[in-house]
C-alpha cells in the first residue's frame, strides 16, 4: 500500500499533502519547507496595496525566494476578487500575470512553479491563460455545483473548502464530511480536502471519502519554519480552544478567525462606508497587522477550527513524511482488521 496517487503523480510530489494559500501574508519559507519535505508548498498573494504594480513586484520576490530555498515543485495561490458589477479586480489580474511572467523569464522558476491555485470568485477567462502557460490549475470551491462548473471549464483539480477551514471559507457553509463525498461523486478530476485536517488521521479520512489528498493552512502556520509571522499570532492560535473562532464577513465572503475586537467589528454585514475596494483593503490590512505586528486583538487573526486541537509547533521537514506514514499505518490497520 502506498499513498502515491493520481494527484501526487500529476503535480510531481511524494505525499498528497498541500500547504494552503495563506494570503495576504508572507509564506515563501513555509512553502519551500513543505515542498522540500515532499508535499506541495504554496506562495500566497501579498495583499492588496494601493500600488498594484508594487504588490506584483513583492509577489515576484516571494516566488523567487521560495525557488531559492527548494528545487522541488511549488504553487501560488491567487484569489479572484470581483467588483459589485462582476468585473475581476485589478490586483487579481496583476498577480496572475506576474506569476506567469516569472515562469516565462526564468527557466528554473518555470520548472518549479508548476501549479496555480485560484479561489474566491470563478477564474473564468484565466483558466485558458493558465493552461496555455503549461501550469496545473487548482480551484477552491465550497459547493458541488461550483466543483462541476470548474471541471467543465477545464480546471485540473478542485479543492473542497469545508466551512470549518480558516481564512476565507465558503458561503454555502458545507462541512468537509458532507462536502467531500458529494464532490468526489460528481467530478472526475482529483479533489483535495481543506478544512479540519491536522495529522495523519485527517489525511486517512480524506482518502477514505474519495479525496486525493488534503490541503492545510493552520497546521503549517504553527511550525518551527514559520519565522516570518509574529510570535503573538502563533501563540494566539496555540491558545485557541473550541468556540474561540467565529465566521464573519471577510474580503471575498465569509471568513473564519478568532473572536476579538476586529472580528466583532466585521461581524456586521456591511462596512462603515467607502467603496467595496476600500473596505477590502481595510480588511486585508487588518489581517496583515495581526500577522506582522502581533496585534491579535485589533487585527484579524485568521484560523481554522482545527486550531483548537493544536498545542505545539511542528518541524515541517519531519511532520509531512510523518503525517503520511501515520495515514498509511491507519489505512493498513483498517484494511487488515
Amino acid at each position: 500500500m502506498t499513498l502515491a496517487n493520481r494527484y501526487t503523480r500529476l503535480v510531481g510530489i511524494d505525499y498528497p499533502i498541500v500547504q494552503e494559500g495563506l494570503g495576504p501574508f508572507r509564506t515563501p519559507k513555509i512553502a519551500a519547507a513543505v515542498s522540500e519535505a515532499g508535499g506541495l508548498g504554496t506562495v500566497s498573494m501579498p495583499g492588496m496595496p494601493v500600488d498594484i504594480e508594487a504588490g506584483a513586484r513583492t509577489f515576484r520576490d516571494h516566488i523567487e525566494e521560495c525557488a531559492s530555498l527548494t528545487k522541488k515543485p511549488f504553487a501560488v495561490n491567487i484569489p479572484v476578487g470581483v467588483s459589485l458589477s462582476g468585473e475581476v479586480l485589478p490586483f487579481t489580474d496583476s498577480y496572475i500575470r506576474a506569476a506567469l511572467e516569472a515562469r516565462k523569464q526564468d527557466v528554473q522558476i518555470a520548472r518549479q512553479l508548476t501549479v496555480m491555485t485560484t479561489s474566491a470568485g470563478f477564474p473564468g477567462a484565466y483558466i485558458k491563460m493558465i493552461k496555455d502557460a503549461g501550469m496545473i490549475h487548482q480551484h477552491k470551491v465550497g459547493s458541488t455545483r461550483q466543483a462541476v462548473k470548474a471541471e467543465q471549464a477545464g480546471v485540473d483539480v478542485v479543492i473542497a473548502a469545508g466551512f470549518e477551514m480558516g481564512g476565507h471559507t465558503s458561503g454555502k457553509a458545507m462541512h468537509t464530511f458532507v462536502l467531500v463525498p458529494n464532490m468526489t461523486e460528481a467530478v472526475t478530476v482529483p479533489v483535495l480536502l481543506t478544512g479540519g485536517a491536522r495529522d495523519g488521521r485527517g489525511l486517512a479520512a480524506a482518502l477514505a471519502m474519495g479525496a486525493s489528498g488534503v490541503a492545510m493552512g493552520t497546521r503549517f502556520i504553527l511550525s518551527v519554519e514559520n519565522t516570518d509571522w509574529h510570535p503573538k499570532y502563533l501563540q494566539a492560535l496555540l491558545d485557541a480552544k473550541e468556540g474561540d473562532d467565529v465566521a464573519f464577513n471577510g474580503v471575498y465572503g465569509p471568513c473564519r478567525g478568532l473572536r476579538n475586537a476586529a472580528s466583532a467589528e466585521f461581524l456586521e454585514a456591511h462596512g462603515r462606508g467607502g467603496s467595496p475596494e476600500e473596505e477590502m483593503r481595510k480588511k486585508l490590512e487588518s489581517m496583515q497587522r495581526a500577522q506582522s505586528e502581533g496585534d491579535v486583538e485589533n487585527g484579524i487573526v485568521m484560523t481554522g477550527q482545527v486550531a483548537s486541537g493544536i498545542s505545539s509547533l511542528v518541524r515541517i521537514a519531519e511532520f509531512v513524511p510523518g503525517m503520511a506514514e501515520e495515514a498509511l499505518a491507519i489505512l493498513r490497520r483498517l484494511a487488515s482488521s
